[in-house]
């Protein structure tokens, strides 16, 4: 095979390949601080984040050659297919996987925050991901997990997030009452997004989503329980025209983003 035979990129020894596989595990995971990475632009944006890429798999060196040359200083190996698809979860993988650092990240890093996201127990791998893309896309400072979210290492988080993830600060395992307190240290509004509060549209019309915003999206299946709508500032919902039952959070987060940063941008000095 050609990628056993490029003489200038070494091949993965079997140990190395065991130890990668492992990272499949959450458990492994949490133990060693290490992810894996899967996909050209995942990789790509991953290796823009000095430190953040521990070890480059490739299947084909030469049709992964930009990826090699930005690597720089990364450890860089090559894979046989077979091999490098057991570091996969999708169908058709593209033959590059990094090896990545999680690049940790704490509240009070997170300084003058104007938009932020908090996913309150949103456990679904893609949902997540979209959200940490949403939320980069619109200009958030941060998005913050909270105590039983989904690990945003796990294989289809990190893919959802199409290299978002390496973009922001994404805090884990964060306690909901001291994000909240941190929020209003901050002079955020906490904003509820759930279906019987008031509509998006009332809140920009009333200048409220041009102040500093942190919005707070609830589980898939559950929402937000009363005790934690009695936390926030104010209920916000999507209004919806059509017949609709609700909304994915992930593509609600995505409304309640693009409304709050479109208004921020009105009015800068709120």
């Amino acid at each position: 095979m050609k990628v056993e035979s490029d003489p200038d990129v070494p091949l993965i020894s079997r140990r190395a390949l065991g130890s990668a596989r492992r990272l499949l595990r959450r458990k492994t995971r949490a133990e060693t601080g290490l992810f894996l990475a899967e996909g050209a632009q995942v990789v790509r944006e991953a290796l823009k984040r000095p430190g953040v890429v521990v070890t480059l798999v490739v299947d084909d060196p030469e049709h992964h050659g930009e990826l090699i040359q930005m690597a720089g200083g990364v450890e860089v190996v090559r894979a046989a297919p077979e091999d490098l698809r057991t570091l996969c979860d999708t169908v058709t993988p593209q033959g590059v996987v990094a090896v990545c650092r999680w690049p940790r990240a704490r509240l009070e890093q997170v300084q003058r925050p104007r938009l932020v996201v908090i996913c309150a127990q949103v456990r679904d791998p893609g949902n997540a991901g979209t959200i940490v893309r949403c939320a980069d896309a619109f200009g958030a400072d941060a998005v913050i997990c909270t105590r039983g979210s989904v690990d945003v290492t796990n294989p289809k988080t990190v893919r959802a997030s199409v290299g978002s993830l390496f973009h922001l600060p994404v805090i884990t395992d964060a306690d909901l009452g001291e994000t909240i307190e941190w929020a209003h240290a901050q002079a955020m509004t906490v904003l509820a997004a759930d279906g019987g509060g008031t509509a998006l549209d009332e809140l920009d019309a009333r200048g409220d989503l041009a102040r500093p915003v942190a919005w707070l999206m609830g589980n898939e299946a559950w929402g937000l329980p009363d005790e934690q709508l009695a936390v926030a500032d104010q209920v916000a919902a999507v209004p919806m025209w059509g017949q609709a039952e609700s909304l994915n959070v992930s593509t609600a987060a995505a409304i309640c983003l693009y409304a709050t940063a479109s208004a921020q941008r009105r009015e800068p000095s709120r």
